[in-house]
């Protein structure tokens, strides 16, 4: 038998903000994300803090601005429980959130030359990667984990490719 995720009005709200961004419109879909950040705080419920931080991150061209909130997605992570993440998603754990925020991380000191912490992240994504789930979510982590590894080795600080905000990003 498979359950119905509960409602959740915020959650509703982070997908909304963040289909914006997907749609290009990354300064309105920045603002939506802080006005939600705005009402959850710094104490709020941590699946909701992880998830807007996360994707709010995502938004941010600048590698030191992306960093705080990246931090903040994984402090929300070490607060979430596995029921609370079930609650959303049948099956959720938080264990399979690890290896993309320690990516997140560790592509920003990348990008900012701080090659040393960016190499201790890789290193903690590269711990948990076997709490990935098999294809392609999966794939696509396992792949930023190892770009991401040859551009710290390389010393190289550009932009990905593949980072959500190469090609499009409007700035505000």
């Amino acid at each position: 038998m498979t359950t119905t995720p509960a409602v959740d009005p915020t959650m509703d709200a982070i997908t909304a903000a963040v289909t914006l961004g997907h749609e290009g419109e990354t300064a309105r879909a920045r603002q939506a994300l802080l006005a939600i950040w705005e009402d959850l705080g710094v104490l709020g419920d941590p699946l909701h803090r992880c998830t807007l931080a996360h994707y709010l991150a995502d938004l941010h061209p600048d590698p030191a601005e992306a960093l705080i909130w990246d931090v903040r997605a994984l402090d929300a992570a070490g607060a979430l429980t596995d029921d609370r993440a079930g609650e959303h998603h049948a099956g959720l754990e938080v264990a399979g959130f690890y290896p993309s925020l320690h990516l997140n991380i560790a592509d920003n000191l990348r990008r900012l030359g701080a090659f040393d912490a960016a190499a201790v992240q890789i290193g903690k994504a590269e711990e948990r990667v076997a709490a990935l789930p098999q294809g392609p979510y999966g794939d696509m982590i396992r792949a930023g984990i190892r770009g991401v590894r040859e551009a710290i080795a390389a010393h190289d600080t550009t932009p990905r490719s593949s980072s959500p905000t190469v090609g499009g990003s409007e700035e505000v």
